[in-house]
């Protein structure tokens, strides 16, 4: 299927303001494969280089976007809104909310913070391998100025926390978001108790080995395979944090390997390979558009979590993908498809890393994180205080505490770029289990398909109730005409509870 250009009967204003829209977007997408080539194949020498080639498009792209003739195209949509569609009025509803969160943010801003997201991104990897908190304090502090005067010049009556966490979760409110991670807060935690308390003792079957890197690969290029993903539109590499870029054309995984625990990487690449699945969904003829754009990170998180967790971490897949570990892992001759499954659910509240965390801790790591962002972005706490206060949070919420601030508060690169983020890790977390469950109302024996190792009628309803849709609906809108309701916690609660109980014999 090729690009599609507006229809011949559709306003001259709408036709020009996509065709503007467009080339800022391809601008966005060059700078995505820069961004992934700088964390996955470019050399260090040349993050400097780097930095100002993306900072150098952003400029570009804020230049277009702030044109005189971009704003006249979008108003004149907007005011032929009647001449057009109810997709193409989505089209218009998108690019006006970019163009509202672009226009008043001076050209220099947006250089020099795109500049310093670059740059950050090394310094926080020296930073991370060498502990050292002081480091990298400086720019994080530099991130968050800006950051806040950007929010300052989109909405200067609005919380710069709240103007950022607009960014990544538009139409979720974050009251909404709190009352989710209250409940979460509230009913995980005894939980992860009682499981701790009177679990049964899981398989470890992976325990004490050394997995070749090599090997660990070949096993995730066979899930990869196993599970659909379109090598004619993606490819696997390695990078030091797990991460999917791309569009609906390109959509490359990363992963990474530890000689200790070949399910770090496995369940790592089928969580990219949800988020890429999200992307190569996306309407080819809308590339360039809203229509062909992914909703909110909430959203694309969901993807990634449904397919890590709701596939790859169930019995029935196991029981079909068993036969690949003992292919490619040495010394698991004897592994059983209960001792596999086992082993990928076990509850490690003693983990300090957020992203080889458990279902279960994992929200706690999320919660912390987002209660320390908000703090200093708002300004309640210094730079210096952070890794103290991580370290109180750990040990509140999951009673560790990091030895350093590489497995603290810098084991995540998100904080290099970015703050009000994390909340769409775990909603999308509720919005999988709330998908799921929607998904086995339509298809029958989902388990037996699994099993049988047949992902397609999955992937194909994905497809059809989020991918195709891109924007074309806010995100309540979107939840509800996949899953008949309001977004709700109830399904994932159902969903942990019965799974544990289950596993631990509780």
């Amino acid at each position: 299927m090729s690009i599609e250009e507006p229809s011949e009967d559709a306003p001259d204003a709408y036709r020009d303001l996509i065709e503007q829209n467009r080339r800022i977007s391809y601008l966005g997408d060059a700078s995505g494969v820069l961004g992934w080539d700088q964390q996955v194949t470019m050399p260090e020498g040349g993050a400097p280089a780097r930095a100002k080639q993306l900072s150098a498009l952003s400029s570009v792209t804020h230049d277009l976007m702030t044109d005189d003739e971009f704003e006249e195209a979008l108003s004149g949509a907007e005011d032929a809104a009647d001449e057009l569609d109810w997709r193409q009025r989505a089209n218009v509803r998108e690019i006006r909310r970019n163009y509202d969160r672009t226009a008043d943010v001076p050209g220099d801003l947006v250089e020099e913070l795109s500049e310093v997201q670059s740059e950050n991104q090394q310094i926080w990897q020296e930073a991370k391998a060498e502990d050292d908190f002081e480091l990298f304090a400086p720019r994080l502090e530099k991130l968050r100025d800006l950051s806040i005067r950007r929010a300052e010049h989109i909405s200067p009556d609005q919380a710069p926390y709240e103007v950022l966490y607009e960014d990544g979760l538009p139409y979720i409110s974050r009251e909404r978001i709190q009352e989710i991670f209250d409940r979460l807060k509230s009913e995980l935690v005894p939980l992860i108790e009682e499981i701790e308390q009177h679990g049964d003792e899981l398989a470890s079957p992976y325990e004490g080995g050394e997995y070749a890197e090599e090997n660990q690969r070949a096993l995730s290029e066979a899930a990869l395979d196993a599970i659909g993903y379109d090598r004619d539109h993606g490819r696997l590499d390695i990078s030091a944090h797990p991460f999917t870029s791309g569009n609906q054309f390109d959509a490359r995984v990363t992963t990474r390997y530890k000689p200790g625990n070949p399910m770090d990487a496995l369940t790592a690449t089928i969580h990219e390979y949800g988020h890429a699945s999200y992307m190569l969904g996306l309407p080819e003829e809308h590339y360039g558009t809203p229509l062909g754009q992914s909703l909110s990170s909430g959203v694309h998180e969901s993807q990634s979590r449904f397919w890590e967790n709701h596939v790859g971490r169930t019995k029935p897949f196991w029981e079909f993908f068993l036969p690949e570990v003992k292919e490619h892992l040495d010394g698991v001759d004897d592994l059983t498809a209960q001792e596999a499954y086992e082993a990928v659910n076990r509850i490690y509240p003693n983990n300090l890393i957020r992203v080889e965390a458990d279902e279960l801790t994992y929200h706690l790591h999320i919660i912390l994180r987002c209660e320390i962002d908000s703090a200093f972005v708002a300004g309640e706490i210094d730079v210096e205080e952070i890794p103290e206060l991580w370290n109180e949070k750990m040990e509140e919420y999951l009673g560790v505490t990091p030895d350093g601030v590489g497995e603290g508060c810098l084991q995540d690169i998100h904080w290099s770029s970015r703050f009000a983020g994390f909340q769409g890790y775990t909603i999308g977390s509720v919005l999988a289990a709330q998908l799921d469950a929607a998904m086995r109302d339509d298809i029958s024996d989902v388990d037996g398909k699994i099993r049988n190792g047949n992902f397609e009628p999955m992937l194909e309803w994905m497809n059809e109730n989020v991918h195709s849709h891109g924007r074309a609906y806010t995100s309540d809108d979107l939840i509800e005409e996949a899953t008949g309701e309001p977004l709700t916690a109830d399904y994932f609660l159902d969903y942990v509870n019965e799974k544990f109980t289950d596993l631990y014999g509780l």
